[in-house]
């Protein structure tokens, strides 16, 4: 049996554009909804179609036309506590010892929130659920989900996780069979040129 997953990550919105930390209820914007929209028909059919729970995946999944992927908690984004609706730069400012302990350990959770190394067993655990599952799962989810899932896939220390960018509306593919995953990354969602 072989599984296959495709991870898209959101389209461009505010949070994304000012580097804020989002509290899951951020839109978004009219350019990153319209972008969504045009890549809808380069997005795999799949037998099981899936959302992180944040607006901003959820509007994307529509725009894409998945309007019926289900929101699964286990793939939310990273959980920032107190600094959910401030920038990094905001952040930054006021505890740069907190930052900077945040992306060099990752067991650290200066904000109250959860860890990276929690994030990444989180989605780990649901990564060895649909290791079990035949076909293609197609998920729409937060830029943290996605560098969890590579962290994963590849084996890598999870402090190697701020090292993966994950653009907008970019597709991660990955599949494989026994716990073994083959890795494709950041394939933009683009529509094909109009034939002349």
């Amino acid at each position: 049996m072989t599984s296959r997953v495709t991870l898209i990550s959101p389209a461009m919105g505010p949070s994304l554009r000012q580097a804020r930390f989002d509290d899951g209820t951020t839109s978004l914007d009219d350019g990153g909804t319209a972008r969504a929209r045009a890549a809808a028909g380069t997005v795999p059919p799949a037998a099981h179609v899936v959302v992180s729970p944040s607006t901003r995946c959820r509007e994307t999944a529509t725009a894409l036309g998945l309007a019926a992927a289900e929101p699964l908690t286990e793939l939310a984004g990273l959980r920032t506590g107190r600094w959910e609706g401030r920038t990094l730069d905001e952040v930054g400012g006021s505890e740069p010892e907190g930052v900077a302990r945040w992306l060099t350990d990752p067991d650290s959770a200066p904000h109250g929130g959860e860890s990276v190394q929690d994030l990444c067993l989180r989605v780990g655990r649901w990564l060895d659920g649909v290791s079990q599952t035949d076909g293609r799962t197609l998920a729409v989810v937060e830029p943290d989900v996605v560098r969890a899932v590579v962290v994963r896939v590849l084996g890598a220390p999870a402090a190697s996780f701020w090292r993966a960018d994950v653009p907008p509306l970019t597709a991660t593919e990955i599949s494989g069979r026994a716990g073994r995953w083959n890795l494709r990354l950041g394939n933009p969602l683009q529509p094909e040129p109009a034939g002349d």
